[in-house]
């Protein structure tokens, strides 16, 4: 497994990470058995970096992690978030706290739920608007002086407010959404990151399983799939986003490989700094997208794949527009 460095205190990781918010949340009926038979399939396959989130399930995302790896802690690298807080009564329903006192407490639960004594890399989830990031990121390095934390990270967050935390703390990753139909972080987001020596880990680097070429119509969303409330899946979007990774699925079977694996390959080319984490909770899928690695791309394959998914070319906004309000804070 090809390794690269997030940051600039030495986080080492895989080159593909997995993202598990799927097997607790969002994506349709949860299969917690054949979910740990991925994570320790993945960890196997030589996968040390592994995303979840407190507000995941809620809650119950963490807690699996923690089963699965219980007795083989110092062979992972484990990223939490905290900041998004969901309603007990309505989980659809989330607010955004940045609080110090906040932070400390999150940060408590999470690691009674993981069942560890440290994390290795906590993420600010969301940017909250009332708090300032330097109050946020001051809290979470007291986190790392206190040995619960051990590398920083933002989601979501926008050039200056990356440039400020960093000036409070090192942060080693930032994340956020970034495929071939989400090509936004380029255009500002990518470029801060480089000039302060931070990772960047795309997560959605599938488009939410568009860009697999496995959904082709929106029945195929099961009935409780938040997906179906997205802008990309719906309408005349669906169709003509479907007709872009039409595109992707030719160039693919010219490559010999799946959609998948061309879509994860063209974000690993964009740069040893960035460290995908594609999610899913089927240890078939894992493998398929594992084989990416071993996808290489020509130059003028490249260009063939700017060609066909340039910056803007999915249609629909990647969120419904009030959640859109709360990304690259």
């Amino acid at each position: 497994m090809e390794t690269r460095i997030l940051g600039q205190n030495g986080l080492r990781v895989s080159a593909l990470g997995l993202g598990c918010m799927g097997m607790s949340d969002f994506y349709g009926q949860r299969d917690d058995a054949e979910s740990t038979r991925t994570l320790h399939r993945a960890l196997e396959l030589g996968v040390t970096f592994f995303d979840t989130a407190d507000m995941y399930g809620p809650f119950l995302n963490e807690e699996m992690v923690g089963r699965a790896f219980h007795d083989r802690r110092q062979q992972v690298v484990i990223a939490t978030k905290f900041g998004i807080q969901r309603d007990p009564n309505d989980p659809a329903r989330r607010g955004v706290n940045g609080r110090p006192e906040y932070v400390r407490q999150a940060c408590d639960a999470s690691l009674k739920r993981l069942g560890t004594e440290y994390i290795d890399l906590y993420y600010q989830h969301r940017v909250d608007p009332d708090t300032p990031i330097e109050e946020t990121v001051g809290a979470m390095a007291e986190l790392v002086t206190a040995g619960k934390v051990r590398h920083l990270g933002l989601s979501e967050a926008a050039p200056d407010t990356v440039r400020r935390a960093n000036g409070v703390h090192p942060i080693a990753a930032l994340q956020t959404e970034y495929s071939l139909w989400s090509r936004e972080p380029e255009d500002g987001v990518l470029p801060i990151c480089r000039e302060l020596g931070i990772g960047f880990v795309p997560y959605s680097p599938l488009g939410r399983g568009f860009l697999t070429g496995q959904i082709q119509k929106f029945d195929d969303l099961d009935p409780d799939d938040y997906r179906r409330h997205t802008p990309r899946f719906q309408g005349d979007n669906f169709q003509k986003n479907l007709d872009l990774v039409a595109r992707i699925n030719d160039l693919a079977a010219q490559k010999n490989c799946t959609a998948s694996q061309l879509a994860l390959a063209w974000v690993l080319a964009q740069g040893a700094d960035i460290v995908p984490i594609p999610g899913t909770k089927r240890v078939r899928f894992l493998e398929e997208n594992l084989g990416a690695l071993h996808v290489q791309l020509r130059q003028n394959e490249l260009d063939q794949l700017n060609e066909i998914a340039p910056l803007g070319a999915a249609a629909g906004l990647r969120y419904p527009e009030q959640m859109m309000r709360s990304v690259n804070g």
